[in-house]
């Protein structure tokens, strides 16, 4: 990368989101890492300073309207513009459809969609000004349909729409949008749905394991790597695109 840009990672506490924010930071980006809780966001900002990278951890919670504007313009005036955008930030609310409340479906939807919304619409005026932008999002194969998971596979199936008119809406300021769908990774998310289910998270990852054809669950990084593409120069003609990055065909 000839000149170094800022890349804003929502959900960059833990997870696949710090290992996004560690592999951009990698790639020469300053990386702003954001979370609920800037505490949280600080222990990915820190790792990423100590490898000799330029981070700044924000606290925000994506689903505010104010709160997004003021972090995107903090994020702006500290690190310099954003032109790359990982929408990242999520939370599960699993239960059948007859026993989830009505919190629990807003919740997610408005985590995972309305975030990506106003963050979104906060950094495309920076990614139009420069003329250039890379926005990434977050699905997940359950958009696919998962039994449990009516809420999350409703927000993640919006986010490849999302995706896609985002993509042809900004796609003429030289900015594209795609979406990584992963499968099963192996996160502390993951693991909080094998304490609910009453599981020993041991057992989950191996019959998890079992049933991807290449026989193992992903990692963080394996999604990383995909949005370090996505996130590219070289991925200026790929846009409106969902990689389902899940060890096997999927969609």
């Amino acid at each position: 990368m000839t000149d170094a840009r800022t890349a804003l990672v929502t959900g960059a506490a833990r997870g696949i989101g710090a290992a996004t924010a560690r592999r951009l930071a990698r790639d020469g980006h300053r990386v702003a890492v954001l979370d609920l809780r800037e505490e949280d966001a600080e222990t990915t900002a820190a790792a990423i300073r100590a490898d000799g990278g330029d981070a700044l951890a924000v606290g925000a919670d994506v689903g505010d309207e104010d709160a997004v504007a003021q972090a995107v313009a903090h994020v702006a005036r500290t690190l310099g513009p954003p032109t790359v955008l990982v929408n990242n930030a999520g939370i599960l609310r699993d239960n059948l459809l007859f026993k989830m409340s009505t919190a629990d479906f807003d919740d997610v939807l408005r985590v995972h969609l309305r975030g990506a919304f106003l963050v979104s619409r906060a950094v495309q005026a920076h990614q139009v000004e420069a003329r250039w932008g890379r926005v990434v999002n977050l699905s997940s194969t359950s958009a696919l349909g998962n039994r449990g998971q009516a809420n999350y596979a409703a927000a993640k199936a919006g986010m490849q729409g999302f995706t896609k008119t985002l993509a042809i809406e900004l796609g003429p300021f030289g900015v594209t949008v795609n979406a990584v769908a992963p499968g099963f990774v192996e996160t502390e998310m993951t693991r909080a749905v094998a304490e609910r289910v009453g599981v020993p998270f041991e057992d989950l990852l191996a019959a998890e394991a079992k049933a991807v054809p290449v026989r193992r669950v992903g990692q963080p990084d394996d999604i990383a790597a995909a949005v370090s593409f996505f996130a590219s120069e070289e991925a200026g003609f790929v846009s409106g695109q969902v990689l389902y990055v899940a060890g096997g065909p999927r969609g």
